[in-house]
């Protein structure tokens, strides 16, 4: 005789759809509406007739791929590209081997004041960008910086880090001084995952600790390192606040300077939406590009190192 099934009450079938309205409402509102938005105009543009007075002088118009040839062609685009790349080679590499570095000193046993430490090194992200583009802006001034009058006093040359080619490491020291904490969060918090037994197997077989940290724990945490620098690449792509807030400081920093200047000063200077939509476009579909085809790399490396 078989037990005949109960079925579960439509209520509680459809509980997990209901759940999910709120998030999908806010996806759809703040991410694909924008998305959609910026696509759609990024294949218009504006026709003017006569001298552009008057009702019906200007009409938007379907432009195809125009604006998409006009961007590719466009040299200010690919020079800030280029020197997005130069501030990426300087960032990224430099933030995360501090990140993993810090991570690894406060797993040690005999690290002493551990919870303030782990505090000092994440409170810089805590800090907003433009509130610390603005602190080392001012630091970087030699009319204000202390570090410019102790060296005068000291009767050593001053930089000037707002002009050529320390204009790069001034930015990147921005970046990695605000993103290396949260970094390290992301790492020492899987290295506090690993089981101790792990390391007391390892101290038993005569392993130091710098064996330990080498062999038994970068490698545990390769998972932590994909992620971690899958945000740095796209926080470096999108970098926007600190030249923009380092600009008034300096005539090095030219209004197009990053992308994502370049899209601003079209969109909203030029007054050249059309344009600029179809810079983001390309922007984040670069952006979608490097991180899809870095997370293939990544998990076809570990495919690979799990089989063997």
């Amino acid at each position: 005789m078989t037990r005949a099934r109960r079925r579960k009450p439509y209520g509680v079938k459809s509980a997990p759809y209901v759940f999910l309205i709120p998030a999908t409402a806010l996806f759809l509102l703040f991410f694909a509406l924008p998305i959609g938005y910026a696509v759609y105009l990024s294949v218009r543009r504006t026709e003017v007739s006569g001298l552009g007075l008057g009702r019906g002088a200007r009409e938007e118009v379907w432009a195809g791929f125009a604006n998409y040839r006009e961007a590719l062609s466009d040299s200010e685009l690919l020079h800030g590209a280029l020197r997005i790349l130069g501030y990426g080679a300087i960032v990224v590499p430099v933030m995360l081997g501090l990140a993993l570095l810090f991570a690894l000193l406060l797993d040690t046993e005999r690290l002493r004041l551990r919870g303030f430490t782990r505090l000092a090194i994440f409170l810089p992200y805590a800090i907003p960008g433009v509130v610390a583009a603005l602190m080392w802006g001012f630091l970087y001034l030699p009319d204000v910086s202390p570090f410019y009058f102790v060296l005068d006093k000291a009767g050593l040359p001053a930089p000037d880090l707002l002009d050529g080619g320390p204009l790069y490491a001034a930015l990147a020291n921005i970046a990695v001084w605000g993103g290396t904490g949260f970094n390290m969060i992301v790492i020492y918090t899987s290295l506090r995952a690993i089981p101790g037994e792990v390391f007391e197997a390892a101290r038993l077989d005569g392993c130091s600790q710098l064996q330990i940290a080498l062999r038994i724990k970068i490698p545990m945490v390769a998972p932590s390192l994909v992620l971690t620098f899958f945000f740095s690449i796209i926080a470096t792509l999108q970098v926007f606040n600190e030249p923009t807030t380092l600009k008034p400081l300096t005539n090095s920093l030219s209004t197009t300077w990053s992308p994502l200047m370049k899209v601003y000063q079209d969109a909203f200077v030029n007054n050249d939406i059309y344009a600029a939509a179809a810079q983001a476009v390309i922007v984040a579909a670069v952006t979608l590009a490097l991180s899809f085809g870095f997370l293939r790399a990544a998990n076809s490396r570990t495919k690979q190192g799990g089989s063997q």
